[in-house]
């Protein structure tokens, strides 16, 4: 049952799904056996080398960067250990699956992580933080969604939050034990995605809406929030006057903070997160501006402490975030977070950028929001083809920029300036099997579909050399030209068949609902012999994005009229 968003932070909790970081350094690591070789010594296995423990430090001192948890172990038993402890989840559970972030020309993959908060009451730990003592053991809420972004060439980050009061259609969803969730008929509040089927769901609204390819997601609940605030010390956030955060009926998060900057922790670090009635306006909204200040804070803060003075606390910052969060299987080893974590390091503060999804009111249901048409797209834009949301620079790879994991640092042409370069090298035009569908109607349904636009479109291919293309009887409805594919093996194929229209990486999809290389005539091609091209991707954000550098320590929240003290 959908939980109204004019309910107090008592009934609707706000868990927080930015909170992350984290490493770990365990004291006591015995030293190595004396005599032999160092690689003799490495080859008897059990304890580790100097070289191992020294690497180990590295490790640990690079870990607590910004958002995202990397962890450390001073032994192969803790490491062990933390791998055993690492709680993992289906990465997308829908139908639409974009296959990862692409390589650019250089060799270089930009990262997307969507960060969740959950409400769940499902442990005593919870339901003690959380109150709202009628939602115990119900079905948990998305109620902090952000998507984390990092360019490509690890110059400058993004941060995209969604409103939890977002109307959004949701996608079907489809558990592991094959249980389905149908794709929903009319708008539903976007924090109940996780109620289809856990975080593959959150991930799979987000594709839908935003076609953004999401390589991993986190998640986090009430008891991750307080150990990780505990385990870092506090972190300070600024109020421009008292405020306390408590209705006359009793709603309200209960936060309570002098004019001014205050380190919070613990129990107080969670209502922070939760206070809508206090911050701004009120809404839903002020609640988002509050979580970016808090992160923003939080990774200046975890820079700080990324230093070897104390392995006690190290230790217990790799524990909390271990025991707080739930991953994607991509993230199931420590050595994974470790890479993660480092690729997040190379990002200076002065170029992270925290902005809301551009949201108007919904006319449909009151005291909800809907993304802005145009606004929000631009924004899913600037981030889909790795334009930094900060305005600097163009998201061009820089001399001397590292790769990320695994991908080489040798440039690699792409199949065309648009299309998405793949791995494997595509069938000549004339082996590839392509189906031509027509979904020239959109969407919305606005338009009818151009009669005949199927076989048009078969000959055209035809004449590119796709000599295999044959029209499809069945119909679709999609705003702008995509190339669906069944198989990673048909990838490549795809990628080919998408280049030789100049359409963008983001056409290209791996989906559940085809069997082969399916071209989806949208609306953006009703006519003529190819596509009409977007418009000039935007250089800026929209205002309406309400954007918060990483580096701005003199952020402080406005207070609601009637809650300060």
């Amino acid at each position: 049952m959908r939980r109204s968003s004019v309910r107090g932070e008592g009934a609707t909790a706000q868990a927080d799904g930015d909170i992350s970081g984290g490493g770990a350094g365990a004291p006591g690591t015995v030293p190595p056996p004396r005599g032999g070789s160092r690689a003799a010594r490495r080859a008897a296995g059990g304890r580790p080398t100097r070289r191992g423990r020294r690497r180990v430090l590295r490790w640990v001192s690079s870990v607590l960067s910004l958002l995202i948890l990397g962890t450390a172990a001073a032994g192969y038993l803790y490491y062990r250990h933390l791998n055993g402890s690492i709680k993992t989840d289906p990465l997308n559970l829908g139908e639409t699956r974009l296959g990862g972030s692409k390589p650019n020309a250089f060799g270089q993959t930009p990262l997307n992580i969507l960060l969740i908060g959950s409400d769940a009451r499902d442990d005593e730990a919870n339901q003690a933080l959380g109150g709202a003592s009628d939602t115990f053991d119900g079905p948990p809420l998305a109620d902090v969604q952000m998507l984390l972004h990092v360019s490509a060439d690890r110059s400058n980050m993004s941060v995209v939050s969604m409103p939890r009061d977002t109307l959004l259609m949701m996608p079907k969803c489809t558990e592991p034990n094959g249980k389905v969730h149908p794709a929903s008929k009319g708008l539903v509040q976007t924090n109940e995605s996780l109620q289809r089927g856990g975080p593959g769901c959150t991930v799979a609204a987000w594709t839908e809406l935003t076609k953004i390819p999401i390589d991993h997601f986190m998640m986090i609940d009430f008891k991750g929030v307080v150990s990780m605030a505990d385990a870092i010390g506090g972190v300070p956030v600024c109020v421009e006057q008292n405020v306390h955060s408590r209705t006359r009926d009793g709603k309200g998060s209960g936060l309570k903070l002098e004019k001014g900057t205050t380190k919070i922790q613990g129990e107080q670090a969670l209502q922070w997160l939760r206070t809508r009635y206090g911050f701004e306006d009120g809404t839903d909204i002020g609640r988002t501006h509050a979580q970016h200040q808090y992160m923003s804070s939080l990774s200046r803060e975890f820079r700080k402490n990324a230093k070897l003075t104390n392995p006690v606390k190290m230790n217990s910052l790799a524990q909390a975030a271990i025991e707080a969060m739930v991953v994607d299987p991509g993230l199931n080893k420590i050595d994974k977070l470790y890479d993660l974590s480092m690729e997040l390091k190379k990002v200076p503060p002065e170029r992270i950028t925290m902005t809301t999804m551009p949201w108007v009111y919904s006319t449909r249901e009151e005291g909800r929001v809907e993304p802005e048409a145009g606004a929000a797209e631009a924004v899913f834009r600037m981030v889909r083809e790795d334009i930094p949301l900060d305005g600097k620079g163009s998201g061009t790879p820089s001399d001397g920029a590292s790769p990320s994991p695994g991908v080489s640092a040798t440039p690699t042409a792409p199949a065309s300036p648009t299309a998405a370069p793949t791995t494997a090298p595509a069938a000549a035009p004339a082996k590839i099997a392509l189906s031509v569908r027509n979904a020239t109607g959109g969407k919305d349904g606005a338009q009818a579909r151009v009669k005949n636009r199927a076989t048009d479109v078969a000959t055209l291919m035809a004449g590119k050399g796709f000599t295999k293309a044959t029209a499809d009887t069945q119909t679709g409805a999609e705003d702008t030209t995509v190339v669906r594919f069944a198989t990673d093996g048909q990838a490549a194929d795809a990628a080919a068949v998408a280049a030789s229209l100049g359409l963008p990486a983001a056409s290209v999809q791996k989906s559940d609902e085809v069997s082969g290389i399916v071209l989806f005539v949208g609306k953006d091609w009703r006519t003529g012999d190819a596509p009409t091209p977007p418009p000039p991707a935007p250089t800026a954000l929209p205002t309406s994005a309400h954007a918060l550098n990483g580096n701005n320590d003199g952020a402080c929240m406005a207070i609601q009229p009637g809650f300060t003290w």
